[in-house]
C-alpha cells in the first residue's frame, strides 16, 4: 500500500517515528527495523517505509537509537590532528576514514593547531556526542585530562605522538632513526657543516629528530654547532627567513636537515631564492606535494603516514571489540627516497662567492 502524503504527518516540530508509521501505515516495530537496517522486512514495506521517511523529511534520533542498543555504540570515532589541511594529517585521516568506512562507522575530525585547550576541549566535545573511541595526535603535555574529564570507559590511541600521563596504545614512526639516516646520507656525500632546521622543541616528534641529527654527527666524529641548530620553526615562512639570513653567514652549512615538511617547504623558497638548490644539500622530513616535481627533486625521509592511520584504527577497533591486553607501542618505519637535493657535494668556495654576489 502507498504511503500518505506528507500532509499525513504532524504539524510543526519534528517528525517522530510513529509520524512516519502513521503516513506509511505500518507499526511503529517495522519503521524501528527499517531505519536500523534489521533483517527479515519485505522489500514492500521496506519502500513505503522509506517513502514516508522522504516525505516528511524525517531523520533519526542517533542518541534514542544508541540508548536502545545493548552495546550502546554510536558507530562514530573522533580523530583529532594537528592540522587537517597538512599533508601528512590529512593522508592520515584518509587511512582512519577507509579503515572506519569497512566497518560502518563514520569519523568525526578536528584540528588541535598545536594548542593544548583545543585538544582538550574537543576530546571532550565529541565524547560528550558519545564517539566510540578517540584517535589523537597530542599537542599538550599531560593527557590525564582523558582519564578524569573525559568518559573513562573511551578506548584511546595516540599516534604520531605519545600521550602523557594515560596509559594507551601508541603509534609511532622511527624519528631518530630516519633523522640520523638523513644526516648520514648528507655526511657520506662530503657534508660537515649541516644545518638542522627544527620545529617547536615542546614537540616530540621535533626533539627526536634533533636527537638522530646530533646522533649522526657523534657517530662521524664532527662535533655540533649550537649556531647551525635553528629551534622553534613552525612554518614554511618561518624557515624561509632563518635559511635565507642563516647563508647569508661568514661560514655557512653546506648542507641543510630540514626536519617536518613545512619547514623543508621554507628552506626550498630560501635556497630558489638565493639560487642556491643546486649548491646547498638539502634532505627534508617527510614527504609533501610535487617535491618530486622540482630542480632538483628533493630528498626525503619519508614517513607512511597511511600505514600508521591504518594501525591506528585497528588498534582502536580491537579496544572498542573488548580487547583489555596492556598498551602497545606500534613502531613505523621512514625510508630515504633519494632525488637529487641530497646528493649533491659540498663547494663552500662557490657558496661562499654566490652569496657574496648577493649582498
Amino acid at each position: 500500500m502507498p504511503a500518505q502524503p506528507a500532509s499525513g504527518g504532524r504539524r510543526g516540530g519534528r517528525p517522530t517515528m510513529n509520524d512516519v508509521a502513521r503516513v506509511a501505515r505500518v507499526s511503529l516495530k517495522t519503521v524501528s527495523r527499517v531505519v536500523n537496517n534489521e533483517p527479515n522486512v519485505s522489500p514492500v514495506l521496506i519502500a513505503q517505509v522509506r517513502s514516508a521517511i522522504e516525505a516528511l523529511n524525517y531523520r533519526p534520533d542517533l542518541g534514542a537509537s544508541t540508548l536502545r542498543r545493548s552495546d550502546r555504540r554510536t558507530e562514530t570515532i573522533a580523530l583529532l590532528l594537528k592540522d587537517v589541511g597538512n599533508p601528512f594529517s590529512s593522508a592520515l585521516h584518509r587511512a582512519v576514514e577507509d579503515e572506519s568506512r569497512a566497518r560502518g562507522v563514520h569519523v568525526l575530525t578536528g584540528s588541535l593547531d598545536e594548542d593544548p585547550s583545543r585538544e582538550r576541549e574537543l576530546a571532550k566535545a565529541f565524547t560528550m556526542r558519545r564517539a566510540d573511541g578517540l584517535i589523537i595526535v597530542p599537542v599538550g603535555m599531560d593527557q590525564t585530562y582523558l582519564a578524569t574529564e573525559v568518559r573513562a570507559d573511551t578506548p584511546v590511541v595516540f599516534v604520531d605522538r605519545p600521550g602523557h600521563g594515560l596509559p594507551a596504545d601508541t603509534v609511532l614512526a622511527t624519528n631518530v632513526l630516519g633523522a640520523a639516516e638523513a644526516t648520514r646520507h648528507l655526511i657520506t656525500h662530503g657534508h660537515r657543516r649541516i644545518a638542522c632546521l627544527s620545529d617547536y622543541s615542546r614537540i616530540f616528534t621535533a626533539r627526536h629528530r634533533q636527537d638522530g641529527y646530533l646522533a649522526a654527527l657523534r657517530e662521524a666524529g664532527i662535533e655540533a654547532e649550537c649556531r647551525l641548530i635553528i629551534p622553534e620553526l613552525h612554518t614554511a615562512a618561518e624557515a624561509e627567513a632563518r635559511v635565507i639570513e642563516l647563508l647569508h653567514r661568514p661560514d655557512p652549512p653546506t648542507a641543510i636537515f630540514a626536519s617536518q615538511n613545512l619547514i623543508t617547504v621554507g628552506a626550498v623558497r630560501a635556497l630558489r631564492r638565493l639560487g642556491l638548490q643546486h649548491t646547498v644539500a638539502l634532505v627534508g622530513f617527510d614527504d609533501f606535494p610535487l617535491a618530486d616535481l622540482l630542480e632538483p627533486a628533493v630528498t626525503v625521509i619519508a614517513q607512511d603516514p597511511a600505514l600508521m592511520g591504518r594501525t591506528a584504527a585497528q588498534a582502536l577497533f580491537r579496544r572498542i571489540d573488548g580487547d583489555t591486553s596492556p598498551p602497545a607501542d606500534h613502531w613505523i618505519p621512514t625510508t630515504l627516497i633519494r632525488r637529487g637535493s641530497g646528493e649533491l657535494i659540498p663547494a663552500p668556495r662557490a657558496l661562499a662567492e654566490r652569496l657574496a654576489g648577493t649582498l
